[in-house]
């Protein structure tokens, strides 16, 4: 594929908004997870929650959008002069011409969990000031930053579980070779909701202390929230020392059980290995690699043999999902925007509460932030369903 520039981004987790705070956290290894106080769903467990949404509603022409992701969202499009830069690539292309895609798994869903409590205790009607289409409808999302943005362009929303954010790099890439647009917002969002806690906590497969990624002693996921967005465009003639470029993207659908990975990571080497092919690289061209690693005995196990087997034991690799839990379809993007990161300022992130390395995994697992001068970032995201995704992003030749 031919190389696009990441030409402005903007994120917020439980770590903070922006660039500087996402930073100062990364560097400290200091985590965001913290005992649930989430209202809605209590639980014993460790959450990262991004404070204060509750204080923040989206008033006038974005009133109809209001509900928890969609604050979200807009916090982090009000990040790091986000907004000036679409509003300049508008200027350049149209607003015809820039293409919005981004993905979410459960969209503005507290909204609708909301409702429920609030219908009539004799009709059971959902009240009249409920709008299901411009909050809970999957494509909502799409809309609404479509809409904040001032944007016209093709627009739809991916929801392909926790590899969601980062496949729509790929949609973006293909309509732009396309020639269907000249430039595309990607990212997405993901909210704490009832749903999502309950769920997993059904599944068995969530921590009561915060997620220990690669550990020996892991005990399941932590469950965050967060919303990121990349603007995505042909690389300027000349680059600079802040331009980043998605090389490649790789996608695979191993179909081999609807929650859980291939335990040999089949599905996951196939997904890396057509990032590599895409971006016209070999394994050692990667500098360190930005694992999916939700600290789960089986998905942990699997990804550790499909990195090994792929690259050896010397690239170095972490999970940043110590830092912000695992903020399901959002993960995609927020973990490729840390690996920008990585690379813009000289490090290799570490694994917050991470304690003891798996004896039997192979990999080169770091636990601590590291300073190093990474060119080549790979990052993975890989999903219920066997739906998998990689991307390599770096600096301009």
């Amino acid at each position: 594929m031919q190389p696009l520039a990441l030409s402005r981004f903007c994120l917020v987790t439980s770590l903070g908004a922006g660039r500087q705070a996402t930073l100062a956290a990364l560097r400290q290894g200091r985590s965001g997870l913290a005992f649930c106080r989430f209202a809605p769903a209590p639980q014993s467990t460790f959450v990262g929650e991004v404070p204060h949404l509750d204080t923040v509603p989206l008033n006038g022409a974005l009133a109809g959008f209001d509900c928890r992701n969609h604050r979200l969202a807009a916090m982090a499009l009000e990040q790091d002069g986000f907004d000036e830069a679409v509003a300049a690539a508008r200027d350049r292309y149209g607003a015809e011409r820039i293409g919005v895609f981004v993905g979410t798994s459960t969209a503005g869903l507290l909204q609708t969990e909301t409702a429920y409590r609030r219908r009539d205790s004799k009709s059971g009607a959902l009240p009249v000031d409920f709008d299901y289409a411009r909050t809970h409808n999957t494509y909502s999302l799409g809309e609404f930053v479509r809409t904040r943005l001032g944007l016209g362009g093709p627009a739809y929303v991916v929801s392909a579980a926790c590899a969601t954010t980062a496949k729509v790099f790929g949609h973006a890439a293909r309509m732009i070779a396309a020639g269907v647009c000249d430039a595309a917002i990607v990212g997405g969002a993901d909210s704490l909701c009832a749903t999502t806690l309950f769920g997993f906590r059904s599944l068995e497969v969530m921590s009561d202390e915060p997620c220990r990624p690669f550990d020996a002693d892991r005990r399941g996921i932590s469950i965050g929230e967060a919303a990121g967005f990349a603007l995505l465009e042909k690389p300027p003639a000349k680059a600079d020392d802040e331009t980043v470029l998605l090389f490649g993207v790789g996608e695979s659908s191993d179909a081999y059980h609807m929650s859980s990975p291939h335990p040999e990571g089949i599905g996951a080497r196939m997904a890396m290995e057509r990032a590599l092919a895409a971006a016209g690289m070999k394994p050692a061209a990667i500098d360190y690699i930005n694992l999916h690693g939700t600290a789960t005995a089986v998905g942990d196990a699997a990804e550790d043999r499909a990195v090994s087997d792929l690259f050896g034991t010397a690239t170095p690799c972490s999970s940043t999902k110590g830092y912000t839990g695992h903020t399901l379809g959002a993960s995609g993007i927020v973990e490729a925007l840390f690996s920008a990161l990585s690379i813009l300022e000289g490090w290799l992130w570490g694994s917050p509460h991470t304690r003891r390395v798996d004896p039997a995994f192979k990999s080169h697992y770091l636990i601590e932030a590291v300073a190093a001068s990474p060119d080549r970032v790979l990052s993975n995201s890989f999903g219920f369903g066997g739906a998998n995704c990689s991307i390599i992003v770096g600096r301009a030749p």
